[in-house]
């Protein structure tokens, strides 16, 4: 896909944008002070089914104008996930983390994107979107579990909790990496992050007995007692 195509797509995609605008949704968002260049209030749903389309379309298309491949070649949806994500605008960034293969995208783009996360929603759309089914989730969530940074740690433990509901059992170490990450971020600053600490933790202990009595364990230590 050659960048007067990305370009087109991208101002196309925008302008969808304005047959899913909830002013209602925009304010809420903008009361809670989050800052987009542009925000129309579009829900997640709406959004989901955008990309969906999106896919069928360039899949369509791939079909009727075959283009050759080679090894070093992207995708068109990568192609176009990296220019929407770009884009400082709510739902672009959005629809860029359904859209990313994630095959595809390299530790190093990641990094890229993980350093320009905006808010909150953004954060938990690319954990949810992308970033669990990456081939190297584990290793991000535990780097991001053990960063200072809000959106770092709030993105590693949404990865490890759906990681955790997929039965994805951590070795000894990764154990007691998680454990101890874990209680530091339930006494840690961050609302959003001692949330996320907490399902992980519980969905941690759904893998079995011994992890049961792990977190049971690790918790009264620091006086909690929420198993």
């Amino acid at each position: 896909m050659d960048q007067n195509t990305v370009h087109s797509k991208v101002k196309e995609i925008k302008q969808s944008f304005r047959l899913m605008m909830d002013g209602a949704v925009a304010q809420s968002m903008r009361d809670k002070g989050l800052d987009y260049h542009l925000n129309w209030g579009a829900t997640i749903p709406r959004l989901q089914a955008k990309a969906n389309e999106i896919k069928s379309l360039i899949t369509a298309e791939a079909r009727v104008h075959p283009c050759p491949s080679a090894p070093t070649n992207n995708s068109p949806l990568y192609t176009l996930s990296i220019a929407l994500y770009k884009e400082n605008v709510r739902e672009c960034k959005i629809l860029a983390s359904m859209l990313m293969p994630p095959d595809e995208i390299l530790p190093e783009v990641v990094d890229i994107w993980q350093e320009q996360i905006p808010s909150q929603e953004i954060a938990e759309q690319l954990a949810f979107n992308l970033y669990q089914y990456l081939p190297y989730a584990p290793e991000k969530a535990y780097q991001w579990i053990a960063s200072d940074k809000e959106y770092d740690q709030l993105c590693g433990f949404h990865i490890l909790t759906r990681l955790f509901m997929n039965r994805q059992e951590p070795n000894e170490r990764g154990i007691n990496e998680f454990l101890d990450q874990a209680l530091c971020a339930l006494q840690g600053p961050f609302p959003a992050v001692r949330k996320a600490a907490m399902q992980s933790l519980q969905r941690f202990a759904e893998l079995g007995i011994l992890y049961e009595r792990l977190a049971k364990n690790a918790t009264k230590s620091i006086h909690l007692d929420i198993f």
